[in-house]
């Protein structure tokens, strides 16, 4: 019998593990046009925390007591989908759970690029696309460019990091602790701000005496305030997360957010989904630099369906450096 995750009750503030409850699901006939997955990796991502909320948002909230959903790839292992057929490796957005009954339009067959399966939940897939059009295309980075990173090595920050390092750009990162700074280094950074080790702001003022021109924000709060506080005039800001601010209700301060009018910043929330018409473009570029070792990822693995929830809340205390994953 298939088993699910699902949402027990609405966390106040930070979630724990008794919002959540393993149940066994039924394996029921396909109907026409549905395929059966084994899923093989699941990701669990920061913005599923949002889910969480019974609130109107851009994702609808889950539904308590109903599978929780999020990318995943996996085999498929029945198919009466047209253009499917049993050994096919796939992508799609039924997660935390180990099979998966998905509608012909909800599942993308990956390409026979020769890389693990898993590569397509971070490196060729939602986070590394994240990290390729929140820069060029909304903050419009450019080679020559000072770009500040927050959570830089996470999975779309480490994206990001070596994106703009390859697009001839200055780079700067944040990261919690020693040695994910030095991971941080070590993909292409120019500096890493140690933001564990003392305020952001004049760590940033140090690493960046020019200012800087892009900001790359996963996080929010103190790090925003620091990139408005340093940001040179026509600066562009592409505001992917925030998640210094998803486990609270605290209005964040804005410190220096006055400075948008002289510097005249531009700042600019995104979804993946924006660009969804330009995964193609995407693509092109980033299969022959993971190929190539030029795009690289870490993973932060956790076994086995069980451990999801673990996996989850971990995002939330920096136990993961780069992707994090629960293999199945």
């Amino acid at each position: 019998m298939a088993k699910a995750w699902v949402l027990k009750s609405r966390p106040s503030g930070m979630p724990t593990a008794a919002d959540f409850a393993l149940t066994d699901k039924p394996t029921l006939p396909l109907a026409e046009g549905e395929l059966r997955v084994a899923n093989s990796w699941l990701s669990v991502d920061p913005y599923m925390r949002g889910r969480m909320n019974d609130v109107k948002s851009y994702a609808e909230p889950f539904q308590i007591g109903e599978p929780m959903q999020g990318g995943a790839v996996g085999v498929v292992t029945e198919s009466r989908a047209e253009g499917f057929e049993v050994g096919d490796q796939v992508l799609h957005m039924m997660g935390w759970r180990d099979e998966a009954v998905i509608p012909v339009g909800g599942a993308q067959k990956l390409p026979a690029t020769g890389l693990p399966i898993q590569t397509f939940l971070h490196s060729l897939g939602l986070t590394g696309a994240t990290a390729y059009f929140g820069l060029l295309h909304v903050a419009s980075a450019k080679a020559g460019d000072i770009v500040f990173v927050s959570a830089a090595a996470g999975a779309v920050g480490s994206a990001v990091v070596q994106i703009a390092k390859a697009k001839g750009m200055t780079v700067i990162g944040s990261a919690g602790g020693p040695d994910k700074c030095a991971w941080v280094r070590e993909i292409g950074a120019d500096e890493c701000i140690d933001y564990k080790a003392g305020p952001v702001l004049p760590q940033l003022m140090a690493a960046a005496p020019k200012g800087i021109d892009v900001y790359f924000d996963n996080v929010g709060g103190e790090h925003l305030d620091a990139a408005y506080a340093t940001a040179r005039l026509n600066a562009r800001f592409a505001i992917c997360g925030m998640i210094d601010a998803y486990n609270h209700g605290e209005p964040m301060a804005f410190k220096y957010f006055i400075r948008t009018i002289p510097a005249r910043i531009r700042s600019t929330g995104f979804l993946f989904t924006d660009f969804l018409p330009q995964m193609g473009e995407f693509m092109a570029e980033a299969v022959p630099l993971v190929a190539s070792g030029k795009l690289k990822a870490r993973e932060t693995i956790f076994e086995g369906l069980e451990s999801a929830p673990g996996a989850f809340l971990g995002l939330f205390s920096g136990a993961n450096t780069g992707k994090m994953l629960v293999r199945i």
